[in-house]
């Protein structure tokens, strides 16, 4: 389960980003943007989180996860799908030859931070 090595990460970075003037401070929120390719299971990685962070500033911090689509984009005809079916083939001119513009993507886009002093 690579769940759990994304989520020590996270947690991780999480940690390093309480300014150093902000003792007491408690991560509230952690916002991620994680693609359908990154094959990153939402529930598992948020239960893997909980037992990352027990006894840290992030504990009982809630991780948000938004899933982003699989976009691509074709070079032969340069048509521009979403992806709903694991078929990679061009539905206008049937090239298989595509760049994939999003739907590996793996972001912690915002921390939210709360002080308690």
């Amino acid at each position: 389960m690579h769940e759990m090595g994304i989520a020590m990460q996270i947690a991780e970075i999480a940690t390093a980003s309480i300014p150093a003037d902000m003792q007491g401070a408690r991560v509230q929120r952690v916002n991620l943007k994680v693609g359908k390719l990154s094959a990153i299971v939402a529930d598992s990685l948020r239960f893997c989180f909980d037992l990352v962070v027990k006894e840290t500033p992030l504990e009982g911090a809630e991780l948000v996860i938004e899933e982003l689509p699989v976009v691509v984009r074709c070079k032969a005809c340069e048509n521009q799908w979403t992806v709903t079916e694991p078929v990679f083939v061009c539905p206008v001119c049937k090239s298989g030859d595509i760049d994939i513009l999003s739907g590996r993507e793996l972001d912690i886009t915002s921390i939210e931070i709360e002080d308690e002093d």
